[in-house]
């Protein structure tokens, strides 16, 4: 198997088994389980299963003292994300609280052109816009009844949450030059405090009662969350970074097909149009600047050609 068809195949189970969270989170929830209780054990199962393969590959799992607070503040926002996402479960479908969640790509985009000096350009500006149209279906989801207000809201601060923590991520130096296995780690092990602060030091947890519920919740640390997290590493280091994000976009699609085969969640023209809009946007920002960069460089070269 070469570099590139590798990296593909893994691009494609890293997004796909992410977008498996609502198959393993909503049976949770059907059992009674909060949202809080769920997060504590994605978290400190996938961390617990990180540990493990960080041992046996040899990594290091210390932590220096300067890294903890850098650590410690993209941790907390990577798991607001979560909690947030999670949260707006109960509100809406899965599936389109997912392809919502997908803007975050838009809001990097934005951030950094605000605060860290990027430059701003037509064709992100019209991205956005796209994006928003798409927003604008879903929110009226069948046409007729709105979206709740409630779960809108809180998928969009996961988004922001998300994409700050990108940015974190990629401009703290500290961070930027820690393994992504073991920033990984320490991620998940600090992120498992948000909901043990929310179940007051674990007082209010929700205990596994069955075997299928402890199946669940293993699934779903191991699938959406470690497995994915390592086959995006591979898929990185074989195809780049773009193409990887790109194939991200069946993050959405995975979990809308899961929402409507499995939780009979309603599917409407509507609600397919909105998804291809905010899929096609993020896809644009992401492959499209630099593919209008080489086409630029292209009609240059062509024209100096001419020109001899």
């Amino acid at each position: 198997m070469n570099a590139y068809l590798k990296g593909t195949v893994y691009g494609v189970w890293a997004s796909i088994s992410y977008g498996l969270n609502p198959l393993f989170a909503l049976p949770l929830y059907s059992h009674g389980l909060a949202p809080d209780s769920v997060l504590f054990y994605r978290y400190v199962l996938a961390a617990v299963f990180m540990g493990i393969v960080l041992k046996l590959r040899g990594e290091s799992l210390s932590i220096s003292r300067r890294e903890i607070i850098p650590f410690f503040t993209v941790a907390m926002l990577f798991s607001l994300s979560s909690l947030l996402l999670y949260q707006s479960f109960m509100y809406m479908d899965a599936g389109i609280a997912c392809t919502i969640l997908f803007l975050y790509p838009l809001m990097v985009s934005v951030i950094m052109t605000l605060f860290f000096h990027e430059k701003a350009t037509l064709f992100t500006g019209a991205c956005i816009a796209l994006a928003l149209g798409g927003i604008a279906l879903l929110y009226k989801g069948d046409g007729q009844t709105s979206i709740s207000t409630v779960g809108f809201i809180l998928v969009i601060f996961s988004s922001l949450t998300y994409a700050v923590y990108m940015v974190a991520v990629k401009q703290w130096k500290v961070i930027a030059a820690v393994p992504v296995t073991r920033l990984t780690f320490w991620v998940l092990t600090f992120g498992s405090l948000v909901p043990i602060f929310r179940l007051d030091m674990l007082a209010d947890l929700q205990m596994l009662q069955t075997p299928f519920e402890w199946v669940d919740a293993v699934l779903m640390a191991f699938l959406p969350t470690v497995v994915s997290l390592m086959c995006i590493g591979v898929a990185i280091h074989n195809i780049g970074s773009t193409y990887t994000a790109i194939l991200g976009a069946l993050e959405p699609l995975t979990a809308l097909v899961i929402g409507v085969c499995v939780f009979g969640e309603q599917l409407t023209g509507r609600i397919v149009v909105g998804m291809l809009m905010v899929l096609a946007a993020v896809t644009l920002i992401i492959v499209g600047r630099p593919m209008l960069t080489k086409a630029y460089a292209v009609v240059v070269s062509l024209r100096r050609r001419s020109g001899k």
